[in-house]
C-alpha cells in the first residue's frame, strides 16, 4: 500500500520544542511523504492575531504557532483562531488534507473545516490533568462523534475509551532503538554529570503532579549513599515542593540528541510515579526508551507499566515504598541475566515507532479512500471566510 499522501493538519496541546514524544516521533514519520503542520496552542503579546510558521530544519515539519493581543476572552480566541487557521490553508494552498488531533479543544476554532479525514490520537487522559481547560470532556465527546478512526496511546486508554467510538486502534509508546542503543556505546559522561559519584539511580522526563516526590525523598533519604538524577522541565508545581538533599540532582530540561549520553552513566533508571487520577491512563514513552539503553528499570504500579512489562519480567515493580527500594537495590546489585537481555530486545524490536507510523497510515489511507468514494470535499477556497489577519510567515 501507497503512503499516506495528503497534507496533514495536527493541533496538539505540546510545543514542538518540549519533550521529544509521541506527538514528535509520528509528525515526524508523517512529514517525510507529506506536508505537516503542526498547529501550537497559541501565545499571547501580539497587536494583531498573526501566525508564525517555521520549517524544523531536522524533521521538515512545520511549526505553526499562532499569536494573539493579550487579555482576548474565550470567544475571541477562538473566532480568532478559527481565521487563523483559514488564512494558514489560503497561504499554505492546503487543498486535500487530514486533521489530526491531540487536544480536543481545538474543536472549538475547526469545527467546520472540511477533511478528507479527521483522527483523533489519545495520548493522555487530558482531563484528568492539573489545570485541564473546562469543556475538555464536552469536547472530546464532539470529537468522538467527529473523528473517522481514534487511536490510544496505551491499553488503560484504549480499555476507557474503546466504548465510544467503532474504530478505536491501540497503539502503545513506541522507541526508536537506534537512538537510545547509544548509550551502549558511549563511555564519557556529560560534565555536569562526570562528578556524581556512583551508584546513580535517574529518571528522564516531565517532573509534574504526576510524579510522587515523597518517594524521591524516601529512597534518598533511605540510601543517602545513592545518588539521584533528575532530568526533565518542572511543570505545574511549585519548585520549592521539590525535595532538596544532598544526593538528589536536577539537570533541568536536555534535547533529545542528548539523552543516550546522560542514560549510559546510570546504574538503574526509574518511574516513580504517584498513584493518582492523573497517572491512571499514562503509558510512559520512557520506558521502552530506558531499556533501549540498557538500563534496568524499576517502576511505580502503573498499570501500562505493570502490563507488559511487568508482568514479563521486562521491569521491576515496586508496590510501596520500602518494596520499591528493595527492588532498587536488587536491580543494582543482581547481575541481569542474557535471556533478560534477548527478551528486552525481542519485545522493543516489535515496538518501534517506524512500524506504529506505518500501520496508522495504512488504517488512514484505507478510511481517506473511503470517504473521497463517498463524498468529494468541498473546494478550500469556499471554505474561507471574510477574515484576513496580516501574517508573519518566518522559516528557518
Amino acid at each position: 500500500m501507497t503512503n499516506f499522501q495528503s497534507d496533514l493538519i495536527c493541533f496538539s496541546h505540546l510545543r514542538w520544542t518540549f519533550v521529544f514524544q509521541r506527538p514528535q516521533h509520528l509528525m515526524s514519520r508523517f512529514a517525510r511523504h507529506s506536508r505537516v503542520y503542526y498547529v501550537e496552542e497559541p501565545v499571547f503579546g501580539a497587536d494583531d492575531a498573526r501566525l508564525t510558521i517555521s520549517v524544523c530544519p531536522r524533521t521538515g515539519v512545520h511549526v505553526v504557532t499562532p499569536v494573539l493581543p493579550e487579555n482576548v476572552g474565550s470567544s475571541q480566541s477562538s473566532a480568532l483562531l478559527r481565521g487563523l487557521v483559514r488564512e494558514l490553508l489560503n497561504r499554505e494552498a492546503i487543498r486535500d488534507f487530514a486533521v489530526w488531533y491531540y487536544t480536543p479543544m481545538a474543536l472549538e476554532f475547526t469545527d467546520d473545516l472540511n477533511p478528507v479525514l479527521t483522527v483523533y490520537d489519545c495520548m493522555d487522559e487530558l482531563s484528568a490533568f492539573a489545570n485541564a481547560p473546562d469543556g475538555m470532556l464536552q469536547n472530546e465527546r464532539m470529537l468522538f462523534n467527529k473523528a473517522d478512526l481514534v487511536f490510544t496511546g496505551g491499553a488503560s486508554l484504549f480499555e476507557a475509551k474503546r466504548s465510544k467510538h467503532d474504530r478505536v486502534h491501540l497503539f502503545p509508546s513506541s522507541v526508536d532503538v537506534a537512538h537510545f542503543s547509544q548509550a551502549l556505546a558511549i563511555h564519557e559522561d556529560p560534565a555536569e554529570q562526570k562528578p556524581i559519584p556512583r551508584p546513580r539511580i535517574g529518571y528522564a522526563g516531565v517532573i509534574d503532579e504526576r510524579m510522587d516526590l515523597d518517594l524521591i525523598r524516601y529512597v534518598a533519604d533511605g540510601r543517602p549513599d545513592w545518588h539521584i538524577l533528575l532530568v526533565g522541565p518542572v511543570v505545574k508545581i511549585d519548585p520549592q515542593r521539590l525535595p532538596q538533599r544532598g544526593n538528589i540532582h536536577y539537570f533541568g530540561m536536555k534535547s533529545y540528541d542528548e539523552l543516550p549520553a546522560y542514560l549510559s552513566g546510570w546504574d538503574v533508571a526509574l518511574l516513580p510515579f504517584a498513584q493518582n487520577e492523573a497517572t491512571r491512563f499514562i503509558s510512559p514513552t520512557k520506558t521502552p526508551e530506558y531499556l533501549a539503553a540498557g538500563l534496568p528499570v524499576v517502576s511505580t504500579p502503573i498499570r501500562d507499566v505493570v502490563r507488559p512489562y511487568g508482568e514479563s519480567g521486562l521491569v521491576a515493580i515496586g508496590r510501596g515504598r520500602e518494596h520499591f527500594l528493595h527492588c532498587v537495590e536488587q536491580q543494582l546489585y543482581e547481575d541481569r541475566p542474557a535471556v533478560w537481555q534477548a527478551d528486552v530486545r525481542a519485545f522493543l524490536s516489535s515496538h518501534s515507532w517506524d512500524k506504529t507510523w506505518d500501520s496508522m497510515q495504512q488504517l488512514m489511507s484505507r478510511h481517506a479512500a473511503r470517504n473521497r468514494r463517498v463524498v468529494d470535499p468541498k473546494p478550500a477556497a469556499a471554505q474561507a471566510i471574510a477574515f484576513t489577519p496580516e501574517t508573519s510567515v518566518a522559516r528557518v
